[in-house]
Order: structure tokens, then sequence, then C-alpha cells
């Protein structure tokens, strides 16, 4: 899950660097306020307070759009965390690709699995309704 590529131009300004609201971010991401809460709760995404209104920057807007492509993605919110946090250490961006390379082969494993699963289900409930539609017709 390497970064998103956020518009640079996003709210830019020469005083300050930009900095959105939730309502913005939440807009912007097709999420509630009470999620983008949540994930703040979590330790996930960590805005500045400025009393009690919540100011978001690029790196937390570059940590949402993560958690969000993971979550599409099927990884769990504490595996989400593990690659996020990755961005912070040292080695950045190579333990994270390398990290994210073996849960990509764990997820793939997964759900080829489910796909294995779902196939097997398929053709036992199309035999069992082929076998009841020959007993239909010997009734009938």
């Amino acid at each position: 899950m390497p970064a998103p590529d956020l518009d640079q131009s996003d709210r830019t300004s020469s005083a300050s660097p930009p900095s959105w609201t939730i309502r913005e971010v939440a807009d912007e991401f097709g999420v509630t306020h009470r999620t983008v809460r949540h994930y703040e709760d979590l330790g996930l995404i960590s805005p500045e307070r400025r009393g009690t209104t919540r100011v978001y920057h690029r790196r937390d807007r570059t940590r949402l759009a993560l958690i969000l492509r993971g979550k599409r993605l099927g990884f769990p919110l504490e595996e989400i965390r593990t690659i996020i946090d990755l961005y912070d250490r040292p080695r950045g961006k190579a333990s994270q690709l390398e990290y994210v390379l073996d849960q990509i082969d764990e997820r793939r494993t997964d759900l080829e699995q489910r796909r294995r699963d779902l196939e097997d289900a398929l053709a036992e409930l199309g035999e069992f309704e082929r076998r009841c539609r020959a007993d239909l017709a010997r009734l009938t």
C-alpha cells in the first residue's frame, strides 16, 4: 500500500502548510465524521487539536487514504496500522513494501481458498438442484 499521490495544489498557502477540517476530510474520502473520529480514537490518524476543533494536515490525509485502501483490500485495521506505521521507521518505504508484499501473498492465498470453497459450494448446490428436479419430474 504505497502512499497515494495526493494533489499537491490542494489548499496551499505561502504562510502555513495546508490544513483541512473534519468535514472537508470526510467529504473528500466519502466517509462519515464518525468514521474519521473512530480512526483517530484508534490512533491511526492524529489531527492537530485547536481547542475542540480537529485540524487535519497532509500526513493525516495520506494515512486516511492508506487506511481506506487497506480496508477495501480486506486488511484488518491492526495490519493497516502496522503497514502505515512503517513510514515512521528509519527504513520507511522499503520495509513497508516488503511487509505489504508478504501481506498481499497471505491475502491472495486466503481469497483463492475462499474462491475454491465457493466453487465447491456452487457445484454441490447445482448437483442438489439437479437431483431435486429429477425427483420432482418423477413425481409429476
